[in-house]
């Protein structure tokens, strides 16, 4: 039995569409089940879904060399910052270490709050998220270069010291997140 959904590699996030393969028993007895639990799908969904998936796979490289792009522009200016970033695969988002010291939510609410940034404190992921931020980089490239400014605008008019410890931060609680 295998499971996928379309919500990544086609950009359809939220539309809550996806497939099952498998065995003919199995996937018959499953639809049964889903039959009288849910109520389907929108038709239009269902719809953009079949028309991805026969004509959409030539704009998943375009899509990925933006991903790609926005990730290397966020490492290089945490890179500049003197923070590490291990980049995970095959994923939009970024887990940034946070300063020693600091929490996730410390390090969230503060660049809210200051560089006016928002971001995820790990911890809304489980506790092996503290000690890192997610950064989407699912916005626009124009938005992702504000914020990114913002951030080094922050770490400038504190001094390098508000990033000072995300490496030790980094070595110390590498987590496969």
């Amino acid at each position: 039995m295998e499971f996928n959904s379309l919500s990544k590699a086609y950009n359809m996030t939220g539309w809550r569409i996806g497939m099952a393969v498998g065995a003919e028993k199995i996937i018959q007895a499953m639809c049964r089940c889903k039959e009288n639990t849910t109520s389907g799908i929108f038709n239009a969904i269902q719809l953009a879904s079949i028309k991805a998936m026969d004509d959409g796979d030539g704009e998943i490289d375009k899509m990925l060399a933006i991903y790609r792009r926005r990730r290397d522009t966020v490492l290089r200016a945490f890179a500049a910052l003197g923070v590490p970033v291990r980049p995970g695969d095959g994923t939009f988002y970024l887990w940034i270490p946070v300063p020693h010291g600091r929490t996730s939510l410390d390090c969230a609410e503060r660049l809210l709050d200051d560089a006016g940034v928002l971001v995820t404190p790990g911890t809304a992921y489980g506790q092996y998220g503290e000690g890192y931020i997610r950064l989407s980089l699912t916005v626009p490239d124009d938005r992702l270069e504000q914020a990114l400014e913002r951030i080094r605008s922050l770490a400038g008019r504190f001094g390098s010291e508000y990033f000072q410890g995300a490496e030790d931060t980094f070595r110390s609680t590498c987590l496969a997140l």
